[in-house]
């Protein structure tokens, strides 16, 4: 199957190489950059640099994982195809199926609430807290509006804005390049190791994205070439990206100031240079990538859950459609998203939404490692990756157990309720797909 796919079509159609890498970055370059930036500088201080780079490392490994799979396996089910292919379908890829759902809906709860954050700073002075829960909600209900009545506006907006959020990062970083104190870079204003480790994965989440490739794969023209290019390209061009962004934030701001301003950090980087113009600037950039993030989110989970309702592992109210769209995996997507945005804090969601990508990655690596006899792959680099996964997981843990103890509750109560919805629900109705495999599996075997 590879080889007749290295050979690919011949036709012009689908995506090339550039679309596929447009792909991976806008995937990375979503609203996790706005969003975790002050978190990491909390914790690596004047090695920020190097924590998005360890993060950045982790991602690459992974990304090679990926590249040889979407190759032999090109399917829109990505990461749920590869889990599913190297162990087949039973309780345990039910369950990281269903954690993986979930963690979409973590991401886009970020997203919503990096959104809240940087429209807070449009309207100064003193407010209460339900201006700040108002402005989370709209970030979710409108696009939910959107996905449910015109969800094409997210395919065709997509690329715009992906050019607008890269544009907006150049300048920040050339910007203020002159202007960085490489005193503040210094090794003696770094966090000890283990905190640098840490901010690294506290901040995994913004590499989350170069995946979405994969669910695009059957479109993409010469997979066999293009595919572990777009992979490779996508994560070292943003890893560059996050560690320029990370060199100016705390070479040109004091931290007392990006502590101060911690969920709008990007926006505080741009101000040494631009002036406040620079921080409006920033911050309706930061607007725009975390609602567009939170739109494309929606769109994919929704047809996820649809894939995976028809599948049988989850509620068949989420493969109904109406108006040829996903209705119910649109709403309950919005509705759950809804609530974590409003109930977690930002620290606590990006512990979530990190930890949860490296389970789900050390696993992807696993089964990459599992089929590299068909994908021809690398066994070792394989294992590797998915232990570096680990690795870092347990270190994020570790931190979290420190510094917010809250949040690793919350991660395991994720774990705790896909295992449990997975032992009742989805064992039970997956049976007559089981059932209704064997016997199409002995039909094709009859003479």
């Amino acid at each position: 199957m590879s080889g007749a796919l290295e050979s690919g079509p011949t036709d012009r159609k689908g995506i090339g190489l550039a679309g596929a890498v447009a792909i991976g970055i806008g995937g990375m370059v979503g609203g996790g950059i706005f969003a975790v930036l002050g978190e990491a500088v909390s914790l690596a201080h004047g090695a920020t640099a190097v924590a998005f780079l360890v993060a950045g490392l982790i991602a690459l490994l992974t990304a090679s994982s990926y590249a040889r799979l979407s190759v032999t396996f090109p399917s829109q089910g990505g990461t749920v195809a590869f889990i599913d292919h190297a162990f087949g379908r039973d309780f345990i890829t039910g369950t990281l199926n269903l954690i993986l759902w979930l963690s979409y809906l973590v991401t886009l709860s970020l997203y919503a609430v990096a959104f809240g954050s940087y429209a807070l700073t449009f309207f100064p002075g003193q407010h209460g807290p339900w201006l700040r829960h108002l402005l989370i909600s709209t970030a979710i209900v409108l696009p939910v509006i959107i996905n449910l009545f015109n969800a094409e506006i997210v395919s065709r907006s997509e690329t715009l804005i992906v050019v607008i959020k890269l544009l907006m990062l150049l300048v920040v970083i050339v910007s203020g390049a002159s202007y960085v104190d490489t005193g503040r870079l210094n090794p003696d204003h770094w966090g000890t190791p283990f905190s640098i480790v840490s901010a690294g994965m506290v901040i995994f989440v913004a590499y989350e994205g170069f995946e979405l490739i994969a669910n695009s794969a059957g479109e993409i023209r010469n997979p066999g070439r293009n595919l572990p290019r777009a992979f490779y390209i996508s994560v070292l061009l943003v890893i560059l990206l996050y560690v320029l962004i990370a060199l100016v934030t705390v070479g040109t701001v004091p931290e007392s100031r990006i502590a101060a301003a911690r969920d709008y950090a990007l926006a505080e980087a741009a101000r040494p240079a631009l002036g406040n113009a620079g921080f409006t600037l920033v911050a309706v950039s930061a607007l725009l990538a975390t609602f567009s993030a939170i739109n494309a989110t929606i769109y994919g989970n929704a047809r996820l859950g649809y894939t995976l309702a028809m599948e049988g592992e989850l509620p068949d109210i989420l493969d109904h459609r109406a108006w040829n769209e996903p209705v119910w995996g649109v709403l309950v997507t919005g509705g759950l998203s809804l609530l974590m945005a409003n109930l977690i804090d930002l620290n606590a969601i990006a512990i979530i939404g990190s930890a949860s990508f490296l389970l789900v990655f050390a696993v992807t690596n696993m089964a990459a490692a599992r089929l590299a006899p068909r994908t021809g792959g690398s066994r070792a680099l394989a294992v590797t990756a998915g232990l570096a996964c680990l690795a870092a997981l347990a270190v994020l843990l570790t931190q979290t157990w420190q510094s917010s103890p809250r949040a690793l509750w919350v991660f395991f109560s994720f774990i705790a309720a896909a295992l449990a919805f997975e032992l009742t629900y989805g064992r039970l109705r997956r049976k007559p797909f089981a059932i209704a495999r064997r016997r199409g599996n002995r039909a094709a075997n009859r003479p």
